[in-house]
Parts: structure tokens; C-alpha cells; sequence
């Protein structure tokens, strides 16, 4: 049960449901502010001993010292719960303090627990670290974005403790200081049950990607998932990072995002060429990558058979490479599945060449080339959607200035596609002729669209009726974005169509201008 909205609330509802010893409910997410009388109701169906409830999300929503207190005090008798995030409430030291004894307690089996952007002080992380010690069903632990500081010596003891299983460890933005990295990843070097781990946005600096790199080659590392996004990193950092993955066979995920790689694509190139590399997705946002990296990295990736998602996003890729992409993606060694390249500066002839490459590749599931300036290649786009090798599920160019021609030839090419499942043209003009013919495809008996978003196509009041309209008899579409249109008053048309007995809609945005 999912309830975002204040305007539906009905508390003793909710509390009795979760009181009920014929309930179902076992997943309860809140995105609304509780002040500490709803808080009261929702605590006593928590500490029912007929609550079954096995994951609460309260993300954002305002609680006080003392309903926190409160609510964390009623879930230590909950045997049932294994999944909490707290994120964006101000526990304070005493709501850490609570959390500690829950966490001690032996009826306790949260096997995930989420306190992202609380407003945790150094003593409060250090109290509630010290506490995980001794638990043995934690397997994952969130505590991005909280001023942890110098807690990298707990963290270390935690890391390194028998009882520890912790498996995912996210400290996003945490401000760790260069001991605290590097006294934690040196930690990890004797841990064999870490899978992922996320140090994003913190100052690594030279030190900590030394200390990166000997975990990378440590006998016992066992990491599958490594994000280092905007952590400072530099080109010589880079280098010697990746050069340390040559000989990993563990790792999966690599996200280097929002560093400074400029001509580190030799050495990626090297890593991705290697035997033992087993990388299944690499992010490489931003990164200034120079043209020539870029040739080299996409060059290497026409003899890897591993890769699976491939995300150069915000890098100037220009002519050459694109060349190169054309040539990978059309390899009979390529196994991509997964290609993002928003906002690459591509031309629109690089975009032909690109789109035309991918009609043979029958392995290519989710594209996007969103802030692209693709104007006029919704010809190449009908060409590839009416192929019959293309098995695309995911389609997203948002913002490409489709000029009224591209829009029409690229939604008539979807009537007859049963692949698609996702169609994102958000922020084009489709004006009135596109909206038509999306009707007509939304209505066609091959259409298996399950998610439509169009925020901010200046779709016209007329239009958005006629559209929505013919979403009353559409079993397939699960989520429709309309966001940023002029729907002026929408309630009597999405009402009919909510009502509608075909509608499985489960998701709707319709924030409109007025």
C-alpha cells in the first residue's frame, strides 16, 4: 500500500488493516507529514501481534523527536519487519538511541534499514555502527548523506567483525574524511560478504583509490557493485583504479560518473579487452572523456561479450564515435542490451547512422538518445521499430526538437510493434496530428504499451481529452505521465477513465498548467 497523499488518508483504516489477523497488507510506504496523533494510530496496528507488515517506507515525513521515539519503541516486538528507511526525518541522538536497542534486540530481523539525509551527528552514526555489530541479519545499510565524518574507524570494526553479513553499504555524500575511506576500505579487504558498495560523492582522493585499488586485487574481495560517482577522482587515480579491475573476476557494475577521465580510455579499453574482466555495466556520465578515449573504449567493446548496459551520457562522443558505435553495435560479438547517450551533442546525421546501425541488432532492449538534436530522423526511427530483427522495449528522447514529420512517422511505426513496452517523447512538440495518431496506436490491438510519458509536449486541451479518451479501453498502459500540459480542468475526463473497467493504470502524473 502505497499512500502519497494526505487527501486519502483515513488512519483508523490503516491502523485496523494492519491490526487485522486476515490482512494481506505486508508493504506500507507514507509520503506525507504525520504529526504524532497519526503517528499514535499507525503505531499501535504496528505493534499488533496480528501485523504481518514486512516492509515501511516513512520517507519525508516530518516526524517529531517524539514520534519517532514512539514509533522505533512500538517496532521492537514486530517480528514480521525486515525492510525500514526513515529517510528525510530528523531522528536526533534519541531516536538513534532507540534504533541502537532495536537493533540489539533479539527479536529484531531487519534485513534492510535506510536512514538516508537524517541529520545524524557523528556521536549518533558512531552509536548506531557500534550497535550492528552484534547483528547478524542486516544485509543492507544506508546512510547516505549524513555527516559521518571520522566514523570510518567504526565503520572499520563493524566491517571487520564475525557477526557482520552486511551485503549492500551506501555512504553517499558523507563527508568521510581521507582516514575515514581509507581506515574503511581497508576493512574491506578481509570482508568476503560485501557485494556492493557506494562511496559517491565523497574525496576519495590518491590515498583512498590506492587502498581501492589493493581491495580490487585482494585474494578475498568479493565486491560485484562499485559507485564512485563524483568523488574527485583524478586522471592518474582513474588509471591505476582500473588498471587493478584487469584482474577481477567479481565485479559486474562500475560507475566512475562525474570524474575527470580525459584520455583514461586507453586503460578502460585495456580493462574491457582483458580475459578476466567480467563487467556487465559501466557508467561513464561526464567524465570528459576526449574523443580519442571515446574511440578507444568503444573499439574494445566489440570483442567483449560481457557487457550489458553501456552509459556514456554527457560526453562528446562526435562523429568518429558514433562511427565506432555503429560498427560495435552492428559486431556479432555484441551483446549490449542497454545504450544511454543523452546529451551527447550528436548531430543528426551521427543519429542516422546510429539508428541505422541498430535495425540488424536484435540483442538492444533500452535506448536513449534524449537531448540529442535528432529533428528530422523519425524516418530512421520508423525504419528501426518496423524492423524485424528490432526487439526494443524502451524508447526515450526526450528533448530532441522531433520536428511534426518525425513524431508522425515514429508513433505510425509503433502500431504495428508488439515490443515496445516504454515510450518517452517528453518536452517535443507533438502537437495535434501526433496526439491523433497516438490515439490511434494506444487504441490498435498491437499495442503493448505499458509506460507513456509526454510532460511539456504543448499538447492542447482538445488533444490531452482525445488521448485520454482513448485510454478507456487500453488493458496494457500501467503509467501515464501528462505533466506540464495545458489539461486546464482535467477531473471529469480522468475520472471516466479510472472508472473505466479495461483502465489498469497504476500510475498517473497530471500536474497541469492552469
Amino acid at each position: 500500500m502505497k499512500i502519497p497523499d494526505r487527501g486519502f488518508l483515513d488512519w483508523e483504516v490503516v491502523a485496523s488493516a494492519l491490526k487485522s489477523d486476515s490482512s494481506n497488507l505486508r508493504e506500507l510506504e507514507l509520503g506525507v507529514d504525520l504529526q504524532d496523533s497519526e503517528v499514535e494510530q499507525l503505531s499501535s496496528g504496528l505493534k499488533s501481534p496480528n501485523c504481518r507488515l514486512k516492509t515501511l517506507r516513512l520517507w519525508s515525513c516530518r516526524l517529531s523527536e517524539i514520534s519517532c521515539s514512539a514509533l522505533i519503541s512500538d517496532l521492537k516486538s514486530n517480528i514480521h519487519l525486515r525492510h525500514l528507511d526513515l529517510g528525510e526525518n530528523a531522528l536526533k541522538d534519541s531516536g538513534v538511541e532507540l534504533l541502537r536497542d532495536l537493533l540489539e534486540s533479539p527479536d529484531c530481523r531487519l534485513e534492510t534499514l535506510r536512514l538516508i539525509d537524517c541529520s545524524l551527528s557523528e556521536i549518533s552514526c558512531s552509536a548506531l555502527i557500534s550497535a550492528l555489530k552484534s547483528n547478524i541479519h542486516l544485509r543492507e545499510l544506508d546512510l547516505s548523506w549524513n555527516d559521518l565524518q571520522d566514523s570510518g574507524e567504526l565503520l572499520r570494526d563493524l566491517l571487520e567483525g564475525p557477526d557482520c553479513r552486511l551485503e549492500t553499504l551506501r555512504l553517499i555524500d558523507c563527508s568521510l574524511s581521507e582516514i575515514s575511506c581509507s581506515a574503511l576500505i581497508s576493512a574491506l579487504k578481509s570482508n568476503i560478504h560485501l557485494r556492493e558498495l557506494d562511496l559517491s560523492e565523497n574525496a576519495l582522493k590518491d590515498s583512498g583509490v590506492e587502498l581501492l585499488r589493493d581491495l580490487l586485487e585482494g585474494p578475498d574481495c568479493r565486491l560485484e557493485t562499485l559507485r564512485l560517482i563524483d568523488c574527485s577522482l583524478s586522471e592518474i587515480s582513474c588509471s591505476a583504479l582500473i588498471s587493478a579491475l584487469k584482474s577481477n573476476i567479481h565485479l559486474r557494475v562500475l560507475d566512475l560518473s562525474l570524474n575527470n577521465l580525459k584520455d583514461s580510455g586507453e586503460k578502460l579499453r585495456d580493462l574491457l579487452e582483458s580475459p578476466d574482466c567480467r563487467l556487465e555495466t559501466l557508467r561513464l556520465i561526464d567524465c570528459s572523456l576526449s574523443e580519442i578515449s571515446c574511440s578507444a573504449l568503444i573499439s574494445a567493446l566489440k570483442s567483449n561479450i560481457h557487457l550489458r548496459e553501456l552509459d556514456l551520457s554527457e560526453n562528446a562522443l562526435k562523429d568518429s564515435g558514433v562511427e565506432l558505435l555503429r560498427d560495435l553495435l552492428e559486431g556479432p560479438d555484441c551483446r549490449l542490451e542497454t545504450l544511454r547517450l543523452w546529451s551527447c551533442s550528436l548531430s543528426e546525421i551521427s543519429c542516422s547512422a546510429l539508428i541505422s546501425a541498430l535495425k540488424s541488432n536484435i540483442h538492444l532492449r533500452v535506448l536513449d538518445l534524449s537531448l540529442n538534436n535528432l529533428k528530422d530522423s523519425g524516418e530512421k526511427l520508423r525504419d528501426l521499430l518496423e524492423g524485424p530483427d528490432c526487439r526494443l522495449e524502451t524508447l526515450r528522447l526526450i528533448d530532441c526538437s522531433l520536428s511534426e514529420i518525425s513524431c508522425s512517422a515514429l508513433i505510425s511505426a509503433l502500431k504495428s510493434n508488439i515490443h515496445l513496452r516504454e515510450l518517452d517523447l517528453s518536452e517535443n512538440a507533438l502537437k495535434d496530428s501526433g496526439v491523433e495518431l497516438l490515439r490511434d496506436l494506444l487504441e490498435g490491438p498491437d499495442c503493448r504499451l505499458e509506460t507513456l510519458r509526454l510532460w511539456s509536449c504543448s499538447l492542447s486541451e482538445i488533444s490531452c481529452s482525445a488521448l485520454i479518451s482513448a485510454l478507456k479501453s487500453n488493458i496494457h498502459l500501467r503509467h501515464l505521465d501528462l505533466s506540464f500540459n495545458n489539461l486546464k480542468d482535467p477531473g471529469e475526463k480522468l475520472r471516466d477513465l479510472l472508472e473505466s473497467p479495461d483502465c489498469r493504470l497504476e500510475t498517473l502524473r497530471s500536474t497541469f498548467q492552469a
